[in-house]
């Protein structure tokens, strides 16, 4: 396993292995010395690992995001957006939108708030936060939906659905074409993430 993402199958000791986890995230908030802090890690590390043997998918702990979670995203994205990729209605959705910078903006919105519901709210998984960009923004969150977007621009670029230009209108609607793929792949993306609990 990674240094980082670590996962208790599912045995009736869930609900112990997820107060165990609660404790040693709120001991790890308030130790000071970085070693101590590293040997909360450990300690989690150590505790999912006594459960190791069960290969049940739902009710474990995912903390962190390696490459094995982006592999898994990706995978989701590709699943979800071949269809927008091969759908003439995705390029009007765009052109629509690239009317519309309000709805737009209301687009990436929806798509990040559903990820979000997903890895956080849904409860599928026991989704943990082990690091943050810039100190706010969980890893696993800029993960899934970078992943997505990525691949959502990738995608639709590689199969000519989008021309990126110097013309800057040209560039607006490519880019909007590219967001409205990206609302299912961002949905896919995250189910590839936590389905498999890894």
């Amino acid at each position: 396993m990674s240094e980082d993402q670590t996962e208790p199958p599912a045995t009736e000791d869930d609900d112990s292995i997820g107060a165990l986890f609660d404790e040693l995230e709120e001991l790890q908030a308030i130790v000071d010395d970085p070693t101590e802090r590293e040997q909360v890690r450990e300690a989690m590390r150590a505790a999912i690992e006594v459960q190791s043997d069960s290969t049940a998918v739902f009710g474990r702990v995912i903390w962190g995001f390696d490459r094995s979670d982006f592999a898994e995203a990706l995978l989701g994205s590709l699943l979800f957006g071949i269809p927008m990729a091969v759908e003439s209605g995705t390029v009007d959705a765009g052109q629509h939108i690239a009317q519309h910078p309000l709805y737009f903006a209301g687009t990436l919105a929806a798509a990040v708030g559903m990820v979000v519901g997903i890895l956080y709210v849904a409860d599928f998984q026991d989704v943990r936060v082990a690091k943050r960009v810039f100190g706010l923004v969980p890893r696993r969150l800029v993960g899934v939906t970078g992943t997505a977007f990525l691949t959502s621009v990738v995608l639709l670029t590689g199969w000519g659905v989008v021309e990126w230009s110097t013309d800057p209108q040209m560039a607006w609607v490519a880019l909007c074409v590219c967001s409205v793929a990206f609302v299912p792949m961002a949905i896919g993306a995250a189910l590839g993430d936590i389905l498999p609990g890894s």
